[in-house]
């Protein structure tokens, strides 16, 4: 006998993919969520669930918002609160441009000041 408890966050379909889905301690690991956020979110635009899109949305929005106060806070280090500026500029590039992110993400790590912030 299988006990399928199968208990959804809020009883939508998008709690299991979406949970912990928002992760950024560092520039590795918020590069790899908003991959995993961005995939989410083709998979939803591409079967036109405009609710899993805009929990996308909300998603990286609360992302970038908590990245602001971290990159403001003066009881964070100095450079992390460098990171947490830069993370929260990934987030934003990403709410205005999904589709052109990566590859702006691409030339940002290129760049010479980010070379220099992040050697």
């Amino acid at each position: 006998m299988s006990s399928s408890k199968k208990q959804p966050v809020t009883g939508e379909p998008h709690a299991g993919r979406l949970k912990h889905a928002l992760q950024f301690h560092d520039l590795e690991s918020a590069e790899a969520s908003i991959r995993n956020l961005d995939a989410a979110y083709r998979c939803y635009r591409q079967s036109s669930d405009q609710e899993g899109m805009s929990l996308v949305r909300s998603l990286v929005l609360k992302g970038k918002q908590r990245a602001q106060y971290l990159g403001a806070n003066p009881r964070v280090s100095a450079a992390k609160r460098r990171e947490k500026e830069e993370i929260a500029r990934w987030f934003t590039v990403w709410l205005q441009t999904p589709d052109m992110f990566f590859d702006w993400l691409e030339v940002r790590k290129l760049s010479e000041e980010f070379q220099h912030l992040f050697p």
